[in-house]
């Protein structure tokens, strides 16, 4: 077993495969399991997750403290992440786009973006 670093690139991958884990449909279990519960709730459980932990990102923002801004941000990826795992994507696929965008201007991108 590799030793887990918070470090390096592959941090992302090995919480998605531990999040795919914990799918209702991939034995994890509602009773015992965080990520399990809020996967069997639907949608609307982790949305909901995603909004609370924004909210508190945003107001740990505007308190100036990165212990707490580090630490909200983690908590919104992780949520993210469960949002992931329940769409079957992967942070791979979030993790490319953003390197199709890098280099490029954020106005730019943004301009070839088709209209939804």
């Amino acid at each position: 077993m590799s030793t887990l670093s918070p470090h390096g690139d592959d941090i992302l991958k090995r919480v998605a495969d531990t999040l795919a884990t914990r799918r209702p449909d991939q034995g994890g279990d509602p009773a015992t399991s965080y990520v399990a519960k809020l996967l069997a709730k639907g949608p609307d459980a982790f949305l909901k997750k995603i909004g609370e932990e924004s909210t508190e990102l945003v107001m740990a923002a505007k308190d100036g403290v990165p212990e707490r801004i580090i630490s909200e941000t983690a908590d919104l990826w992780f949520h993210c992440l469960v949002a992931l795992t329940h769409y079957n994507l992967r942070p791979e696929a979030v993790l490319a786009e953003l390197a199709r965008r890098e280099g490029l201007s954020g106005l730019e991108e943004k301009a070839r973006r088709t209209p939804d």
